[in-house]
């Protein structure tokens, strides 16, 4: 319903905001990697915002990009993962570092976010695979020009999976070919 705010940044108590709207003001809750970047208080903030509808509340979430809001809204569809929840897991990992821990299955990275257990970590991983990561072209370990990109998609074309294939091209040379690129990620999942 309120996607997207726009106003004077009045007040600021880490993770709530208060931002006035045409004399309106907003009490907007945000992830700590949103608050490190707001301006200064009395200037002009933007943001993109989810409102939660409860029974006893409404609430309004703000991220600084579309890109934050869309994973936050991933998050809170995930069974046993509520808004605090979400915002505590956006506020410890950016959403590149997300998205690669995804990719990689990296249950230990998202244990080290205040809140999230053993168990929730991989409910995560398993619930956002395929949603986020690689697949989408968003993750902080993706391919950095077309030559990766096509030794990433023959490795996994030979039935590696993401991570193997990740980790195989993350020390490829630059400025090799893709034949040289293959045999030098064949090279590197060929050693124990």
């Amino acid at each position: 319903m309120i996607g997207r705010i726009s106003g004077t940044l009045l007040e600021k108590n880490p993770p709530q905001l208060l931002v006035d709207c045409q004399g309106v003001g907003y009490e907007v809750d945000v992830p700590m990697s949103t608050f490190y970047n707001l301006p200064h208080t009395g200037e002009k903030v933007v943001l993109f915002t989810h409102l939660a509808i409860r029974e006893d509340a409404h609430l309004l979430f703000g991220f600084g990009s579309a890109s934050e809001r869309a994973l936050f809204r991933q998050l809170i569809k995930i069974t046993g993962v509520g808004a605090r929840t979400a915002l505590a897991i956006l506020s410890g990992m950016t959403v590149a570092d997300l998205s690669q821990a995804v990719t990689m299955q990296e249950a230990g990275r998202l244990v080290k976010v205040p809140g999230i257990g053993k168990k929730t970590a991989e409910r995560l991983l398993l619930e956002l695979k395929g949603k986020i990561g690689a697949d989408l072209g968003i993750v902080g370990g993706a391919p950095r020009d077309d030559t990766q990109a096509d030794v990433l998609n023959a490795l996994q074309s030979l039935g590696y999976s993401d991570k193997e294939a990740l980790l195989a091209i993350k020390n490829l040379p630059a400025g090799s070919t893709v034949s040289d690129g293959i045999k030098f990620a064949l090279k590197a999942l060929s050693k124990p």
